[in-house]
């Protein structure tokens, strides 16, 4: 405890927050805030519904992120004067708990620090994740449903709401593949470094013989679109077909064939929806999962056009990213940012926010070198 200069350490706390005030452009952020609540406030602003989502959703992330700025200064002011009293009264168990609110103060700082790197285009929206099995057999289908497990937790443990469109289970264990959204803002520019194919290694619990098994399970994730988003999808290029769903052994789930399947006929692109009652509900929910996805085949067509123009032949960023090391030993390495962990459990059940963190931070690097 001797050893840290707090006066040191929250006066760099306080330059990493002015860069960060910088950045977000606060004032600018308030003058939003006080025309989305002008707006807010007209009576006529549920005319259009989706106008009116857009704005009120917009006035709640700009709030958001402005409370969580204040709150963190706020933060930084009380424990200077922790630290002060502390000090004047030589508290050693003050002086303690002081240590350990400066470190917890640095994780937000730093957590904050990566949400400015989040800059893109459609940085700001929802995700929707899809993962599918790949090589590996029943181990892959095993491997699938570990990694929906993950985000799923990794998004509870921030208290974000996840919504399930759809899931395709296998015969023997595990899943095919399954579609999901994370509902929070800057889940897509969070997550997006998560996309590419993963690799898990273990003894298969699966295999009688108990040999070791390597399994692959790809993760895609692309923005939800809002209404304000140009892709138009004429009614003739849309196939729609209709199912029932079912859960794992084949069990019904609706007693009527409720479950959506949209085709889009001129890329292939097939998305699926069977978490509503309805089949009008998960039309609509398959929709705007059909709408992203083309929206993300559109800027990879619009990327790959300019690579190839630049002469760039460097195979995505987003390729073959994360090995889950089980047996020989136990290793979570991205391959990407070379960061690794020795926990592979505590990975799987959601303590993902350093690999997000360094996998930003890797990408806003790359991006630059990419720009000079």
């Amino acid at each position: 405890m001797a050893g840290t200069d707090f006066d040191v350490e929250i006066k760099q706390l306080r330059a990493t927050m002015k860069t960060i005030g910088q950045v977000l452009d606060l004032d600018a952020m308030r003058i939003e805030i006080a025309e989305l609540e002008d707006q807010v406030g007209s009576p006529d602003l549920w005319d259009d519904q989706a106008n009116a989502q857009r704005v009120t959703g917009r006035l709640s992330q700009l709030n958001g992120e402005l409370e969580r700025f204040t709150g963190l200064e706020g933060r930084i002011d009380d424990l200077e004067i922790m630290v002060e009293l502390a000090t004047d009264e030589a508290d050693a168990e003050s002086l303690a708990d002081a240590q350990a609110e400066l470190d917890r103060i640095k994780k937000s700082v730093e957590t904050l620090e990566v949400r400015t790197l989040l800059s893109g285009e459609y940085d700001a929206r929802e995700a929707l994740i899809s993962i599918r099995a790949g090589a590996g057999g029943v181990d892959a289908a095993d491997f699938a449903q570990t990694l929906q497990r993950m985000y799923v937790r990794w998004a509870e443990q921030h208290g974000y709401p996840v919504e399930i469109y759809e899931t395709s289970y296998a015969e023997e264990a595990g899943i095919k593949s399954t579609t999901f959204a994370v509902k929070a803002p800057y889940a897509y520019g969070t997550l997006s470094v998560e996309a590419g194919t993963h690799r898990l290694v273990r003894i298969s619990p699966f295999d009688n013989q108990g040999r070791r098994q390597t399994s692959f399970a790809a993760v895609e994730v692309v923005p939800v679109l809002e209404q304000t988003d140009e892709i138009d999808i004429p009614d003739e290029e849309i196939r729609v077909d209709v199912y029932r769903s079912g859960g794992p052994g084949g069990q019904s789930v609706n007693t009527t064939d409720s479950a959506v399947r949209l085709t889009h006929i001129p890329t292939g692109t097939v998305v699926s929806c069977q978490n509503e009652k309805s089949q009008l509900q998960n039309k609509a929910s398959a929709m705007v999962v059909l709408k992203a996805k083309l929206l993300a085949l559109k800027k990879a067509e619009e990327k790959a056009h300019l690579d190839e123009m630049r002469g760039d032949v460097q195979a995505s960023w987003g390729d073959q990213m994360r090995n889950y090391v089980l047996n020989p030993y136990q290793i979570v390495k991205d391959l990407r940012t070379g960061y690794e962990a020795g926990n592979p459990q505590a990975v799987f059940d959601g303590d993902l926010d350093p690999f997000l963190e360094a996998g930003i931070r890797w990408r806003r690097g790359a991006e630059k070198a990419e720009a000079n």
